[in-house]
């Protein structure tokens, strides 16, 4: 790779910090705001954060992203404004306001993290699914008004992945259980995510623009 700048959101943990440990070994200069530094849920934190950046962003990774289970009798109107927010309009926001360089510049790369159950869904998975699905949405929108320009647009759907918001969504029977409806027998590790999200985001990535790639261990297979 080229010497390239990469912005990743929600990289403290789990998947983000994995995809930014992958990114950094391959020489990519990485940008990791904290929660303090860039406010997903809020507007003018997005615009201010992206204002003092001092370098370009060739790469956009849009990673962070909540999971708030309910059903429909059980959802708030603050859990569907903050999900939608941070899941879907966050990223749409940092498209929109990266995307003008990457076009001046013929070159980018951006990523959005999105989820099987953007695919497919269950009980208690309402507004995850409608955010993740609207990221798929997203992501091909982009993909086919970017492409001319030479900036690739891209969706990976991980299943289960042992991070903490798996662990904190399910006891350990459940996991194991779950384990059991997965053709690998076991969850994902966030580095094999970061594996896929590392070529997405290079140069050897010269023809995949517009796709929602899961990475599941076969999971929608079943």
């Amino acid at each position: 790779m080229k010497k390239r700048n990469a912005l990743i959101t929600g990289a403290s943990r789990g998947i983000g910090l994995a995809i930014a440990d992958c990114l950094k070994k391959q020489g990519i200069n990485i940008l990791a705001p904290s929660r303090r530094e860039l406010n997903l849920l809020c507007e003018d934190s997005i615009n201010d954060y992206l204002a003092s950046l001092k370098c370009p962003v060739d790469i956009l990774v849009n990673n962070a992203g909540i999971n708030v289970l309910g059903s429909i009798k059980d959802l708030t109107e603050q859990s569907i404004g903050e999900t939608m927010q941070i899941n879907l309009l966050a990223p749409l926001k940092m498209i929109r306001k990266i995307a003008p360089q990457m076009i001046s510049r013929k070159y980018g790369r951006i990523v959005n993290i999105g989820s099987i159950w953007g695919l497919i869904t269950k009980p208690g998975r309402i507004t995850y699914t409608l955010t993740k699905a609207g990221l798929g949405g997203l992501t091909r929108s982009m993909a086919v008004e970017l492409a001319v320009y030479n900036v690739l647009v891209n969706c990976v759907a991980p299943g289960y992945v042992n991070t903490e918001m798996t662990k904190a969504n399910n006891t350990k029977k459940e996991i194991q259980r779950i384990k059991n409806t997965i053709p690998l027998q076991r969850l994902g590790e966030p580095s094999e995510v970061a594996e896929l999200v590392s070529f997405l985001c290079s140069d050897k990535n010269t023809y995949i623009t517009g796709q929602t790639i899961a990475i599941d261990g076969g999971y929608l297979c079943v």
